[in-house]
């Protein structure tokens, strides 16, 4: 691998994994806060949810500064800014004296951990092209995949003996330790030579020529709308695993968990056995896969059905999202070697503003009926299958047939 001279290739996975890994602990861990923060605050739960819906708006928007930002000043200084933003506004969090700042703290959280996704990816694609970077994307999307597994068991755990506030300080803290390695560790992985202009027109010109690209939005559309499903999952099953069928904060982690399993068996497989399937045949299985999987939890839901017949068609809708989310990066990546800060905050800015318009939606109907997340996940699905049939795959017909 090109530009890894005096890095260990296991530590600089695992420091690209755990800056990945910043955002899910940044989303999850708070889940199983949800009902206590309705009380403490006393709201509602799509108030509460709003608190999500701004993380991942200040997610979606942080990644259009630090995209190209990374492109024109490096990698390495504006995600150690970015990290001491996000453990100072970890902090306040904790001193917010109501929802509404507590909301508006969040929105700063989630904009300052975009960039430890945007440049760790961008980092990837600097030094890695081809199988490699199929590889290496797939082993960090494991490590990565392993958060939602330890999130809300970790939240539940501190639960125990703090109140939500232990949650936020502990955040903060991963912030300053991330912090503190990548000014150690990280090495410089964009030389100035490769460096593009940091004004704002040539930025937008970059953003332009990038989604002009039918095949790269294509991709970027796929993967995008099934993250905004997994988004409205994150907020509702909260209410609906708790309330509607009663199960405990410690059984709800566990069945999340279950969830993250389901994560890091599809990138796993996509990385282990791309040399057998393309990568665009693995896109088009789980699409259809979760397609289906979205249809089945529609049907179960608008009947009522058991908890159990709720939960497997989730896990499958998930395990396709590891699919995805691996397989669409890789191949929409492959051509953007010249702004791949650029390029990686727009293949990330989608799935955070479908998630925002998502995760509230979820509530619209009251905290007892689980019907609108079937209704989100099956239309997400479909629709991201719909994308890349009509964007990537015509396309590849065109070009096969010209």
């Amino acid at each position: 691998m090109k530009n890894l001279a005096g890095m260990k290739r296991s530590r600089f996975v695992i420091l690209l994994g755990a800056l990945t890994a910043l955002i899910p602990f940044t989303i999850d861990m708070y889940l199983p806060a949800f009902p206590a923060l309705t009380e403490v605050y006393q709201t509602n739960a799509s108030t509460v949810q709003l608190s999500l819906t701004a993380c991942l708006l200040g997610l979606a928007l942080g990644q259009l500064v630090t995209g190209p930002l990374s492109d024109s000043q490096g990698r390495r200084k504006p995600l150690i800014i970015f990290l001491i933003v996000y453990a100072v506004a970890s902090i306040a969090i904790v001193f917010a004296p109501n929802i509404y700042i507590f909301v508006a703290l969040r929105f700063v959280q989630g904009f300052a951990a975009s960039a430890g996704l945007v440049i760790s990816r961008a980092i990837v694609r600097d030094v890695s092209s081809g199988a490699e970077l199929t590889r290496l994307f797939a082993l960090l999307m494991v490590v990565h995949n392993l958060v939602p597994l330890l999130a809300p068991s970790v939240g539940s755990a501190i639960l125990l003996f703090a109140d939500w506030r232990g949650i936020f300080l502990i955040l903060s803290l991963l912030g300053i330790v991330l912090m503190m390695v990548s000014a150690w560790r990280l090495e410089e992985t964009l030389p100035l030579e490769r460096r593009v202009p940091g004004n704002l027109t040539e930025t937008l010109s970059n953003f332009s020529v990038i989604i002009k690209n039918r095949k790269f939005t294509g991709y970027a559309l796929a993967q995008g709308l099934l993250i905004g499903g997994v988004f409205a999952y994150v907020a509702g099953t909260p209410f609906i695993y708790q309330n509607v069928y009663g199960v405990s904060p410690q059984m709800f982690s566990i069945l999340f968990g279950m969830n993250g399993i389901g994560l890091i068996i599809g990138s796993y497989a996509v990385g282990r056995f791309s040399y057998i399937w393309s990568e665009k045949k693995f896109l088009e299985v789980a699409l259809f896969t979760a397609t289906a999987a979205g249809a089945i939890l529609l049907a179960v839901v608008l009947i009522d059905g058991p908890l159990w017949a709720v939960v497997i068609p989730i896990f499958f809708f998930i395990t396709s999202l590891g699919v995805v989310g691996t397989a669409s990066f890789t191949l929409a990546m492959e051509e953007q070697s010249r702004v791949a800060g650029s390029a990686s905050a727009l293949l990330g800015l989608l799935p955070f503003i479908l998630g925002a318009v998502a995760a509230p939606l979820v509530g619209i109907a009251g905290e007892e009926t689980a019907v609108p997340l079937g209704l989100i996940i099956f239309t997400m699905s479909l629709l991201g299958l719909l994308a890349y049939l009509l964007l990537v795959k015509r396309v590849d017909n065109e070009t096969a047939f010209s």
